[in-house]
């Protein structure tokens, strides 16, 4: 049977693996691995990675404000552990859950994490599904294996990976991989740690083969250690405000109803953070808002103060603009696929790192303090860049000049020697045309002969006897010499060994900073940290929120509230609405009205008002009130579920139903 195949240009290929990687496909990158001058036969190329929709980590198949989660699920009994790991940066986090229940609750915190893949054993396919398909209030993820070959014209079309995705691929893992000792030897190895009771695992053996086959998945695409997966964080299935992916649609949290350039998200509204770190770090808190006072407090306390110094804030968010994304700059580090310029953009990043300080000594908040603590300046590893790498190398290190003058002895003589070449090659060409009486004598260079002296016919018997013949033209001899010999040896081996020089000494600088990669990470989860907190203030100074009181109580009071995104984006002034609800006395609303008459807009408004107190931020109102809720449920919208047989009303039904099983007094 005859396999069509077509080529695309290598230097273009990262569009075309998108494309695949977006339909579910995994993809092979193949190359050479040994040079064509040690062998005679044909040269040896292996797998040097396999890009997954869950394992991406070039610039080219991310987007800089939003995490690409690696799952993996798998179940014994009523006990169901999942896992995310992010392999760009190294996020890495487990949990899990049991009883008759443990299904919804891990479908819960899978729809919050949005995996671009979801790993699961063989033999629990058939559950796995059923676990999606009956869940209470959820429709399945759209997990899918590719179904159809892309056309020739989605081929033919450079795309990148769209910011928004329905779901996940699945993937099915031989079972053995999911065993119990053998998770915990990988991971304890890949942690360099005794036992696992120490990050929270101790007795959670579905948590600990979910994260283990995540790693092991990981390692065996990237062909790599994967040195920085250095942490695992084990959390309680909802240790944070629960949001479904169907609150998440209704309340427009991500991606607005109306699609990409009808309307705008609330994320589009209180994003103005200046890095990628930050971006990620803030949808993070708005999807998984936080459930303890405490943390809530300290991030208000932190927004609080920065919306009070224009002087700090500008100063700090000015400072942050000029960092890169360290954390996956980190990761391709230790993945092996650094750049000279990934780098430079490393060293200038942390040289901001000392000026961050300087102002976050003098803040006075508890959580500015410890951002400020938890800040390395890695003086040693910007000492090394400085001292390595120009500050403006090429993209590539095989493209030559990456390492900079000075750095090293035997470098610089090689340049030095391939530099000078041509005023030696004028040199030996005045010798000879003196020495021949040869005036048009020229000495020329070709890929195939290397170095030659060329004489033309009418001159050619007037060569010097000690002239060796290479080749003779239609009008033209070509000569060699054994001085011209002698000297193209040094220089073709110089050229050739500084391109390999130059590739070592990345290849050891690069190891010495991943060395450091756990100083590297602290310091730039802080700065992410940082500039979340930032963005909250900014964004409160411009649209004029305010500070809510959180309590343990049971009320929600918004005086004159505001919808945040249709404040914003609608030309018509907002008219603010005061809400004021409590679990006894004032327990339900019932919002009546016309069409269009801004029902569902204060049903809205109340949630997300919730929803920004909790993951830190300020809120659109004049006063606010709060409690710490659990959870918010929405039934907003008339919608029919045809592919599962089910009606408008049947939806709506099941919906509710769910709603009014499940919410607890504290959920919304």
């Amino acid at each position: 049977d005859p396999m069509p195949m077509c080529g695309v240009p290598h230097h273009s290929a990262a569009n075309y693996i998108a494309k695949l990687v977006r339909k579910g496909y995994r993809v092979a990158i193949c190359e050479q691995t040994e040079e064509a001058s040690k062998t005679k036969k044909l040269v040896k190329r292996e797998v040097v990675r396999v890009v997954t929709p869950g394992t991406p980590i070039d610039p080219q198949l991310l987007e800089p404000g939003e995490s690409v989660y690696l799952a993996a699920v798998c179940a014994s009994g009523e006990t169901v552990g999942a896992a995310f790991l992010d392999i760009s940066t190294g996020e890495f986090r487990a949990t899990q859950a049991g009883g008759s229940d443990a299904w919804p609750r891990i479908v819960a915190d899978i729809e919050s994490y949005a995996p671009r893949e979801l790993l699961f054993p063989a033999s629990l396919g058939p559950l796995v599904r059923a676990g999606f398909a009956n869940t209470p209030h959820t429709a399945p993820l759209p997990l899918r294996e590719p179904t159809s070959e892309p056309t020739p014209d989605e081929l033919s079309t450079a795309t990148a990976i769209p910011d928004v995705y329905a779901g996940a691929t699945l993937t099915s893992v031989d079972d053995w991989i999911w065993q119990s000792d053998e998770s915990v030897s990988l991971l304890t190895k890949q942690f360099g740690a005794r036992s696992l009771d120490g990050y929270g695992l101790a007795g959670k053996s579905e948590a600990i083969r979910a994260a283990g086959s995540c790693l092991r998945y990981a390692q065996e695409t990237q062909r790599a250690a994967a040195a920085h997966i250095s942490d695992l964080v084990y959390f309680e299935p909802q240790d944070h405000l629960v949001l479904d992916h169907i609150t998440v649609r209704n309340l427009e949290l991500v991606e607005a109803l109306g699609g990409a350039g009808v309307a705008r998200s609330l994320l589009d509204t209180i994003d103005e953070t200046v890095t990628g770190m930050g971006a990620r770090l803030l949808r993070s808190w708005l999807l998984r808002p936080s459930i303890r006072r405490g943390e809530i407090e300290a991030r208000h306390g932190a927004v609080a103060e920065l919306h009070a110094s224009y002087m700090k804030r500008e100063a700090l968010r000015n400072l942050l603009k000029e960092v890169a994304d360290v954390e996956r700059l980190t990761g391709r580090l230790n993945l092996g696929s650094a750049t000279p310029r990934d780098l430079v953009a490393l060293r200038r990043s942390l040289d901001q790192v000392p000026r961050i300080r300087e102002i976050l000594i003098k803040c006075s908040a508890s959580l500015l303090q410890v951002l400020n603590d938890s800040t390395d300046e890695l003086v040693d590893v910007r000492t090394l860049l400085e001292a390595a790498i120009e500050d403006d190398p090429p993209a590539k290190v095989i493209d030559g000049g990456a390492i900079r003058n000075g750095y090293s002895t035997e470098l610089d003589e090689l340049r030095s020697l391939s530099r000078d070449a041509k005023q030696t090659i004028a040199a030996l060409e005045a010798e000879e045309r003196a020495r021949s009486g040869i005036g048009t004598l020229r000495i020329r260079y070709n890929n195939v002969f290397g170095y030659f002296i060329e004489v033309s016919k009418a001159n050619a018997a007037r060569v010097p006897a000690d002239y060796e013949r290479r080749q003779t033209l239609t009008n033209a001899e070509r000569f060699t010499t054994a001085p011209l010999k002698e000297w193209e040896s040094k220089v073709l081996g110089a050229e050739e060994r500084i391109l390999q020089l130059e590739s070592e000494i990345f290849g050891l600088i690069c190891r010495q900073v991943a060395a450091e990669t756990s100083r590297i990470q602290a310091t730039a989860r802080a700065l992410a940290r940082l500039d979340g907190l930032s963005s909250l203030a900014e964004t409160a100074v411009r649209r004029r929120y305010v500070l809510p009181a959180m309590h343990d109580g049971d009320e929600i009071e918004i005086v004159h509230g505001r919808h945040p995104v249709i404040e914003v984006f609608n030309e018509e002034p907002f008219v603010p609405n005061s809400v004021y609800l409590n679990n006894s006395t004032d327990r339900l609303l019932i919002i009546t009205g016309p069409n269009m008459g801004g029902k569902s807009t204060v049903l809205r408004q109340t949630a997300l008002i919730c929803i920004l107190a909790q993951m830190g931020s300020f809120v659109p109102a004049e006063k606010a009130r709060l409690p710490l809720l659990d959870r918010v449920w929405t039934r907003v919208g008339a919608s029919d579920d045809l592919s599962r047989g089910r009606s408008t009303f049947m939806v709506e039904m099941t919906e509710t139903a769910a709603i009014l099983h499940s919410a607890t007094p504290r959920s919304l």
